[in-house]
């Protein structure tokens, strides 16, 4: 993500990304996953929002190059500690 980004995504895109994944975690590929979002997405950008998503530690990308949904809300509250973080 050193690239210089040209066109950040909207909101409402990486959110249709973010579901689209949810939906079908573990079955496509990024160009496969790309032509299966339900809207138009330009390339670059949609390659940005799985960068951030891989970064934020939403999303894993196995061996054979399948994009899956890891991202548990629930898993964090349940190790998430207040006396743990940083004062």
């Amino acid at each position: 993500m050193k690239s210089q980004i040209l066109h950040y995504p909207r909101l409402d895109t990486v959110l249709m990304v973010e579901e689209t994944i949810k939906e079908h975690s573990g079955e496509f590929k990024k160009k496969q996953l790309w032509e299966n979002l339900p809207g138009k997405v330009m390339y670059r950008t949609y390659c940005t929002i799985i960068d951030y998503l891989s970064e934020s530690h939403k999303i894993a990308i196995d061996r054979e190059g399948k994009i899956g949904w890891i991202w548990s809300p629930e898993l964090v509250k349940k190790y998430f500690k207040p006396e743990l973080t940083i004062r």
